[in-house]
């Protein structure tokens, strides 16, 4: 599985892009920041100046049923905050 798995298109994070320039990706959890930039300037052809991680644990969710008590969790994520150099930008949109 690669790196990068999509980008985050929220409102914050679309505002984070047309002010400073930072783009947001959710990544592979065991990706680390060197490996995040080196895969963002390959697939997009841009500068990367910083990178910035954030790790997000399961979310744990109980069910009570007839048969009893069920657990379950989702899986954890990583996201990563990607500042691209000054006159770069990623065009999320052009190949829709």
């Amino acid at each position: 599985m690669g790196i990068l798995i999509k980008p985050i298109i929220t409102e914050k994070a679309t505002l984070a892009s047309e002010r400073q320039n930072r783009y947001t990706f959710l990544v592979n959890t065991k990706a680390n920041k060197v490996e995040i930039k080196k895969a963002v300037e390959a697939a997009y052809g841009v500068t990367v100046e910083k990178v910035r991680t954030l790790n997000y644990g399961p979310e744990r969710k109980m069910r009570y049923t007839k048969t009893g008590i069920q657990k379950g969790q989702t899986n954890s994520t990583k996201k990563a905050i990607v500042q691209v150099a000054d006159g770069n930008s990623i065009d999320f949109y052009s190949n829709l």
